[in-house]
């Protein structure tokens, strides 16, 4: 089972219905699609910096942006079958169908580690991957990756968040980072003829 986290900014990018029929043509069965907050999560930084609310009232209201764009993502690409827990997930691939990540367990009433924008929704991503015994992890990004560098080193960049780099240190699967133009390498791993480039 792999996890599949797309950037909340590809979300708003003309390739991303691709990127659905990718996941949904290739990834029935195996394939858990995470989405970022993208636009919405961009309002609730917003609002922040205009009210001064709390950082748990952000991470959540950031949860439910990340909710928002899943949404958008299953009215852009109905086969793709929402799924809120853990169970959900496994019955959703166990039909054959590819998973869509809805994130409101990630929700908190009390301020935690996660509850910071040290911990983005690639990390929330990364949590997912772990928890569910996941085989590889990919991370989509409509910035510019650099191929060799490492993940601490996307994060000193501002790639990934802060955090992502020591959570992954122990990670028993690999993890790519690719640009959202990267649909033939996407292609190529789920066909089982790329190769590994992790953390």
């Amino acid at each position: 089972m792999w996890v599949v986290k797309i950037g909340g900014s590809v979300s708003e990018d003309a390739l991303f219905p691709a990127w659905l029929d990718l996941l949904v043509q290739l990834g029935g069965g195996r394939v858990t699609l995470v989405c970022g907050g993208g636009g919405f999560a961009d309002q609730v930084r917003h609002a922040q910096a205009r009210w001064r609310f709390d950082d748990l009232a952000a991470h959540n209201m950031a949860v439910l942006a990340m909710a928002q764009t899943a949404y958008l993502a299953q009215s852009l690409q109905p086969r793709l079958r929402l799924a809120g827990s853990q169970e959900q997930i496994r019955a959703v691939l166990h039909a054959g169908q590819t998973a869509l990540w809805l994130p409101m367990e990630s929700m908190r009433d009390a301020p935690s580690a996660q509850t910071s924008w040290e911990m983005s929704s690639d990390s929330l991503a990364l949590d997912l991957a772990r928890r569910l015994n996941a085989e590889r992890l990919v991370v989509v990004k409509s910035c510019s990756v650099d191929p060799t560098a490492t993940l601490a080193e996307l994060g000193q960049r501002g790639v990934l968040d802060g955090l992502f780099a020591g959570i992954a240190r122990d990670a028993a699967f690999p993890i790519d980072v690719v640009h959202r133009a990267e649909l033939g390498r996407m292609r190529a791993l789920l066909l089982g003829e790329g190769r590994a480039v992790g953390a």
